[in-house]
């Protein structure tokens, strides 16, 4: 009994699990079968805490190609044009071993966006650490930005946006998101993770296998203790300049239609993509684990199976291009051969040499794989509060102490280690909430925004949920984008305790509503469940992006004020809600709020946004540390190049609200507001396009002049002081 117990805590799997799977083989596990049910019955492979409500998720309009269920979701962006997008997680492997953890977190997600058949075109990422003061979070914070920019740089992919966050939560888990989008040209076509066709082979190419990453799945399906640290054998190790060959000779084969289809080794290597693979085509397999190429000749059939080697992918092709296959990867020095071929029924047979390890259906692996409809208690609404700020010190004082605090001043620290520009087709890249890459071949702009405020999600769990997507498709309304569709990582606790699944089960049905209002279907995705360490677990943190199309390539509106004489207006909601979070946590408060507003008013200002954004100067939307941070931003001419002849153009603001302290109205957050910057001879036509729409309001607070910005007569802070402090970086946090 004490071995059976080792056993199951070896494979992670519960008592009333093993016995679901003896009921449904009619019989005991042979060896290799316990690694099978281990890695594809883990939560990172079966989603087993969370399927029941994913299925409700808003997925499909008449833009969507390819929803969840693939490698990647496609949309159709008109003219022709597609492109493939996902995001994921890479948390645990992360927090284990930063560089490599983060590094493969990139890889694997440029996997997921060529195996579809589309060329990575652009990357983003979302990051989560710990307080400042951990001892943890200098070594994470480094080691990380520089595993991504390693990978991606070299890979000759550009890292085109970020957001990076710091709250206590994080201490011992961080978050790593990776998302990926990968572009079509006309004609190209869609490719697919199934295994079909019998008698088709089943060729293995790219990096030979490794004992890395070995039951790396089930290690990111479990919570932290204070063994993680004995995990780092579980971390993959990458290979970017291997990744390049890899995109470059799978886009050729498909581009060929050399395969059938194709699906990268990910999670649970080997295992999840042969299985899925025929599970999606309704096929068997019989494979020889002998025919694998390996690095070390003593791996065993376990190992080789639920290796997590990177740069590996499994081919399904028809057996008369089987040779043209070859010569295709051998002309890129890469790996490949024949493993296997597709058979008829649905077992899979797995051999090593001529011995018969296993003869196994695939259906109670992935298709009856468990599926939980845990307890869940949802969490109570947070309090409607009056929202009040006074200051003890003078208001200029305050302003640059805020402004230089690490949780808002840019990420220029960050960013300038990655290449935003390989590819030639950057516009604007991490230093605007909105990346914009031109389409090469309809010279249209592509946008990409990442959304979720983890205070906000602290404060109100479905008013952070409606935010995370609110908030990126209101950003890219005032570049002029209009927002299509939404990839999503939802990185939650331990899913056992009915509290933590309480948050999930709101959160997804808060996004979702939003989902519907803004008519941007979540077309892929990923759950990451577990982050949990000794007990204590992360804010739940619905990272989301979005993506969306511009139909001309032009100039406006920009992050920043280029000339003097603009006037300023603030656009928002007429029943716009205050939200003091960045000021309130800086100063050791909870946040707080005044409530949350109507979806159906979100949209009429997106739909207002865009018409603004047609013949505007600038915009800043209002986010972190309300209007001072947008107001401050508007300053921040092209900052990489300033000098000190040109700083800026600087703005004088005259602004005060009925019913709200200046000092109030300069620090809170605001469900929604943007600042829109115009020349004089467009301002009837701002103010007649706001009054059309009933729900809204605005309100005329200043001008862009000089080289200070002046708030009433609170304080005037010259742009040289300004910049420095917005510029002050991330240097105080990191090994650096």
């Amino acid at each position: 009994m004490k071995d059976f117990n080792k056993l199951l805590k070896h494979y992670r799997l519960s008592l009333s699990e093993y016995e679901l799977i003896k009921k449904s083989l009619g019989r005991d596990l042979k060896p290799i079968e316990w690694p099978l049910f281990s890695a594809l019955w883990s939560e990172h492979c079966s989603y087993k805490s969370t399927r029941v409500h994913l299925k409700n998720l808003y997925t499909k309009n008449k833009c969507v190609l390819q929803g969840p269920g693939e490698n990647a979701g496609v949309i159709d962006i008109g003219m022709g044009e597609k492109v493939a997008f996902k995001m994921e997680s890479h948390n645990h492997p992360s927090f284990i071993e930063p560089t490599q953890g983060a590094a493969t977190g990139v890889g694997g997600i440029l996997r997921d966006i060529f195996t579809m058949g589309a060329r990575p075109m652009a990357s983003m990422n979302y990051l989560c650490f710990g307080a400042s003061n951990n001892n943890l979070t200098p070594k994470l914070l480094t080691n990380v930005v520089k595993g991504i920019g390693g990978y991606g740089n070299c890979v000759g992919v550009p890292t085109v946006n970020g957001q990076t966050t710091f709250h206590e939560s994080y201490n011992n888990n961080i978050l790593v998101n990776a998302f990926s989008l990968g572009l079509y040209q006309k004609g190209e076509e869609i490719f697919y993770g199934k295994a079909s066709g019998a008698g088709n082979l089943i060729v293995y190419a790219g990096a030979a296998t490794g004992r890395d990453g070995v039951h790396g799945a089930a290690m990111a399906s479990e919570s932290f203790d204070e063994d993680s640290e004995k995990k780092k054998p579980n971390v993959q190790i990458g290979d970017p300049f291997f990744e390049k060959l890899l995109i470059e000779a799978c886009l050729e084969v498909m581009h060929k239609n050399l395969v059938v289809g194709l699906q990268d080794m990910g999670a649970a290597g080997l295992t999840s993509s042969t299985f899925e693979m025929a599970s999606r085509a309704g096929t068997g397999l019989k494979i020889d684990l002998k025919k694998i190429p390996l690095r070390e000749p003593d791996i065993t059939p376990e190992e080789i199976l639920l290796s997590e080697s990177q740069e590996r992918m499994v081919l399904i092709v028809e057996p008369k291009n089987i040779n043209e296959v070859i010569k295709v990867f051998k002309k890129w020095d890469l790996e490949c051969s024949e493993i296997g071929e597709i058979t008829n029924g649905h077992l899979v047979e797995l051999y090593w040499g001529d011995e018969l390890l296993t003869e196994i259906s695939h259906k109670p692996l992935v298709d009856e794989a468990p599926k939980y409809n845990r307890a869940f208690k949802k969490p109570e609404p947070s309090p409607v509060e009056e929202i009040n700020i006074k200051l003890k010190n003078d208001v200029k004082t305050e302003v640059l102490k805020l402004l230089s605090h690490h949780h808002l001043t840019t990420r220029e620290w960050i960013y300038t280690q990655y290449d935003q520009q390989v590819g030639a087709k950057t516009m604007y890249a991490c230093d605007d909430y909105v990346a914009q890459l031109v389409l090469p071949q309809t010279e249209r702009v592509l946008g990409m925004a990442l959304g979720c405020r983890p205070l906000m999600m602290q404060w109100d769990v479905s008013c952070g949920a409606k935010d995370s997507i609110i908030l990126p498709v209101l950003q890219m309304a005032s570049r002029g984008v209009k927002a299509l569709a939404v990839t999503d990582c939802l990185n939650f606790g331990n899913p056992e305790k009915e509290k933590i699944m309480g948050q999930f089960v709101e959160a997804l049905e808060s996004m979702n509503e939003a989902c519907r209002q803004f008519d941007t279907p979540v077309i892929s995705g990923n759950v990451s469940l577990y982050n949990e360490t000794l007990g204590e677990n992360i804010i739940p943190t619905p990272a989301t992006a979005v993506v969306g199309i511009k139909e001309k390539v032009n100039t406006f509106p920009k992050p920043y004020v280029e000339k003097e004489g603009l006037e300023i207006y603030l656009v928002g909601l007429k029943d716009e809600k205050l939200w003091q979070g960045e000021w309130n946590y800086l100063n050791g408060m909870k946040p707080k709020g005044e409530g949350f507003v109507n979806l159906k008013d979100c949209v009429s200002l997106q739909k207002c946004f865009l018409q603004l954004s047609e013949f505007t100067s600038a915009s800043q939307v209002i986010g972190r540390l309300g209007l001072l941070r947008a107001l401050a931003r508007l300053t921040e001419k092209d900052h990489k190049n300033l000098n000190e002849k040109d700083l800026g153009v600087g703005l004088e603001i005259n602004f005060n609200e009925e019913g709200r302290g200046e000092e109030t109205s300069l620090f809170c957050e605001r469900f929604y507001s943007a600042l829109w910057c115009v020349e004089p001879r467009y301002s009837e036509k701002l103010e007649k396009i706001v009054l059309e729409h009933k729900n809204l309001k605005f309100k005329k607070i200043g001008i862009s002049k000089g080289s200070t910005l002046k708030f009433n007569e609170h304080f005037e802070i010259n742009l040289k002081d300004l910049n420095n402090a917005l510029k002050r970086g991330l240097s105080e946090i990191t090994l650096e």
